[in-house]
């Protein structure tokens, strides 16, 4: 399955961002949903994946680099894809692009209700660390990590 970096303001991409984002407020309040909005993606310097079947984007994620780490955000893959490793190819890619930057260390926000996605990062090498940024102090958000 590819996986590319494409612009967030694609009528297919935006749909993914409103699943993504219709599953997280099922579980959280809106207040503890951190989720990027598509012109949040398309500040300088982040970089947008986007998983294609057949031409059709079923999975996406984003990197956003920060000062001394790079941050995961928005990783999603819709209901027709899942359990085909399309999320562990996003999160390989995503990786990739975060060395090519020179970026030590990637991190993440999700939920402690989000058990799939938790195990899914355990899986590939990150690690519970303490809350850091806007997630400090909220108790919907579990922060994980791994060194690049």
């Amino acid at each position: 399955m590819p996986v590319a970096i494409e612009p967030a303001r694609q009528r297919d991409v935006e749909a993914l961002l409103d699943g993504s984002e219709q599953f997280a407020l099922s579980l959280y309040p809106p207040d503890s949903c951190y989720l990027l909005d598509v012109s949040e993606l398309e500040e300088p310097g982040v970089d947008v994946f986007v998983a294609r079947v057949d031409g059709v984007a079923l999975g996406m994620a984003a990197l956003v680099p920060h000062d001394g780490y790079g941050e995961l955000k928005r990783l999603f893959v819709d209901d027709r894809a899942r359990g085909q490793g399309l999320a562990g190819e996003l999160l390989a890619a995503v990786e990739d692009r975060a060395r090519e930057q020179g970026l030590p260390v990637l991190r993440l926000e999700t939920g402690p209700l989000s058990v799939a996605a938790i195990a899914l990062y355990g899986k590939h090498g990150y690690e519970r660390i303490p809350n850091f940024g806007p997630y400090v102090g909220d108790e919907h958000s579990y922060c994980m990590e791994k060194a690049l």
